[in-house]
Parts: structure tokens; C-alpha cells; sequence
């Protein structure tokens, strides 16, 4: 097919009236003040036939019911089925998603330290949070807390990760940390604990002390930022 993106029927954000237009807005007020829609159309750069690139970018915000989480989980194929949505524009969202992922990863790199279930969360978050399988990573910690890696030990289906509580020490041993974290995520975007989490957390603690390795704690991540401690919650910790 022909591109057609500079032809007088596809509108781009030069179309637009100066005051309505993303990228000066951006510039004049900050990108915080941008809606997600603008946001978006800054990325989209133009429109479709009949279609401008605000409306293109409200009507893909509109489908996800102004919910960022099911965008973030947009695969490159669902992202085409919009009209005026080829690959190339599928490919910009997806890109800029990876690309904020690595940068709140890569912020949190200089406090590799927790203190807290909040500061494991932090961590993991930009990882796990809009993970639509289950993940089970465990961080691994030295003797002043300070983070060593945070590997992931299994991948899941949608509703359940399979873990071997052998894996769970493996990276542990190898690295001689002094203590772990076990996280996982729950796709549903629900953090509370299924009686299967309380009975696998009961395992690893108790495997942790034949080992000599300290569980510290074991984390559900949900969306939103929410998250349960079933140390906090007394779920399978003694």
C-alpha cells in the first residue's frame, strides 16, 4: 500500500488550530498538563482519512475506557485493528511504552536499597505492574538490604505460575545473598493473596531456614500501585 500520510485527506497535528496543537501545548505548559489523548497524538504524529490524529488518539483512549493499564497491555495486532492504525503507528506506542518501562527501571537503580514492602513494589512495578502472565521474581538482598539482583525464576499463563521452591534458593546460593523478597504479580490486577500464595510462602520460608537464608517477605502486585505483604498480612510467615 502507498503511503498516504502526507497526502491533504490524512490530518496531522499541523492541521490543527496553533492553541489546540500537542506539541506547542507541551511546550508552553509542560507535558504533565498534556491529556493522555494529546499525549498519545504527540506519538501518532497524524491522523487517518476523515480523521484527525486528536480523534484518532481520544477514540483509542475512549476504547480503553480512559484506563492507561489496558493501553500498556496493547498488543502490536490489537493496536492495528483501529482504522487509521498501521504498523508503524502500532509500533511508535509499543516503542514509547518499552522505552518509559527502562526509564522508571533505570531510575530506580540508585536506591537498590529496601527498607520496606513499598520499596520492593517501587522496584518491580514498572516490570510487573501491566504484565498480562504472572511473574515470580525474587530479589535478593545482602546483609544491609541493599538489592543484589531481582531475577525472574518463572513466567506463568494467565492465571497461574508454576514454581518449584528449589528455583526460588537457586540465584540465591549462587550469589551468596544473605536474604530474599518473593514477588509475584497477579494479571486480574487484584494483589490479594490466593490460598495457593499463603501455602507456596509457608514452603519457601520453612526451605529458607534448612538453607540458612532469610525470607523476608513475599509480595502480590496488583495495578494502581497496590500491593499486599503477607509478612504485613502474617500469611504464612510464623
Amino acid at each position: 500500500m502507498p503511503d498516504t500520510t502526507d497526502s491533504p485527506n490524512y490530518y496531522t497535528i499541523a492541521d490543527l488550530p496553533p492553541d489546540t496543537r500537542p506539541r506547542e501545548r507541551l511546550a508552553r505548559l509542560g507535558p504533565e498538563s498534556l491529556s493522555h489523548a494529546e499525549l498519545l497524538a504527540i506519538l501518532l504524529r497524524n491522523g487517518a482519512q476523515g480523521l484527525n490524529v486528536i480523534d484518532l488518539a481520544t477514540q483509542i483512549i475512549r476504547y480503553y475506557d480512559n484506563d492507561l493499564g489496558g493501553l500498556a497491555r496493547a498488543t502490536l495486532e490489537e493496536l492495528q485493528s483501529f482504522r487509521g492504525m498501521g504498523e508503524a503507528k502500532a509500533a511508535q506506542i509499543l516503542a514509547a511504552r518499552e522505552f518509559g518501562k527502562r526509564c522508571l527501571q533505570a531510575s530506580s537503580q540508585g536506591q537498590l536499597q529496601v527498607k520496606s514492602p513499598a520499596d520492593v513494589a517501587n522496584l518491580l512495578a514498572p516490570e510487573l505492574a501491566f504484565a498480562d502472565q504472572e511473574y515470580v521474581k525474587v530479589v535478593l538482598v545482602d546483609t544491609r538490604n541493599n538489592v543484589i539482583a531481582y531475577p525472574t525464576v518463572c513466567q506463568g499463563s494467565l492465571n497461574s505460575a508454576h514454581v518449584r521452591v528449589g528455583e526460588i534458593f537457586r540465584d540465591a546460593i549462587r550469589r551468596n545473598a544473605a536474604a530474599l523478597i518473593i514477588a509475584h504479580n497477579h494479571p486480574s490486577g487484584d494483589p490479594t493473596p490466593s490460598p495457593e500464595d499463603i501455602t507456596l510462602t509457608r514452603q519457601i520460608v520453612e526451605a529458607g531456614r534448612l538453607l540458612n537464608i532469610d525470607v523476608l517477605d513475599h509480595l502480590v502486585l496488583g495495578r494502581g500501585g497496590r500491593f499486599v505483604s503477607l509478612k504485613e498480612k502474617r500469611l504464612g510467615f510464623s
